[in-house]
């Protein structure tokens, strides 16, 4: 897949004021340290398109990012360690949840993890979630270049095995950098064949 165009669209706390549920789209969301903004940027060879920042949390919306005119890449706040308090934390775990589960055109869930980490319980309980609310998730793993290629292999390998634990079997899953745009290609790709598959919802019938 090219990317020809990345639009901002909206940024949002209600799921009742998305935008309309016509085109598949495709959440992304991690722990708020994990490089999720800078990964979406490189996807779609933007820099400047999802804000990135160096204080956790940045992320507090709903943000929609329309690409090619086709599909949703949509920009989740991140869980765990933002320096918020504890009401505006539990304010936003409810409308996130509220969104994985009542969005009709969610297509799948890209659940971000740093590479460079051995299997993290919040991480691991967040899989475990989706898993609970049969919610299609996708791993992908960040910040490759920051160390060896075997390094990764063995925390990805750790994590997966973590899974297990819950799934028969592990989701499909990448390894990615954004500085050197390892694995957006392929990313892209997965993407591309479930657009491919998409149905539009039928709102004809509904009142």
């Amino acid at each position: 897949m090219i990317i020809k165009s990345a639009t901002f669209v909206s940024s949002n706390n209600r799921v009742d004021k998305l935008p309309a549920p016509a085109l598949p789209e495709y959440a992304f969301i991690g722990r708020s340290n994990v490089g999720k903004s800078s990964l979406i940027n490189a996807l779609t060879g933007n820099r400047h398109l999802a804000k990135t920042s160096q204080t956790p949390g940045k992320t507090q919306l709903i943000n929609h990012f329309l690409i090619n005119e086709e599909w949703y890449i949509v920009d989740l706040p991140g869980y765990g360690f933002a320096k918020v308090s504890k009401s505006s934390r539990a304010a936003w775990e409810k409308f996130i949840r509220r969104y994985l589960l009542l969005r009709e055109n969610l297509q799948c869930v890209f659940v971000l993890i740093d590479s460079r980490h051995e299997p993290q319980k919040i991480d691991l309980d967040f899989c475990y979630w989706l898993g609970e609310q049969r919610v299609p998730f996708m791993l992908v793993f960040t910040k490759a270049d920051k160390q060896s290629q075997a390094q990764s292999d063995a925390n990805i390998g750790k994590f997966r095995k973590a899974l297990l634990q819950w799934f028969e079997e592990t989701p499909p899953h990448f390894l990615t950098s954004a500085e050197s745009r390892l694995g957006c290609a392929e990313l892209l790709t997965a993407i591309d064949e479930i657009n491919a598959k998409f149905q539009p919802i039928d709102n004809t019938d509904r009142r």
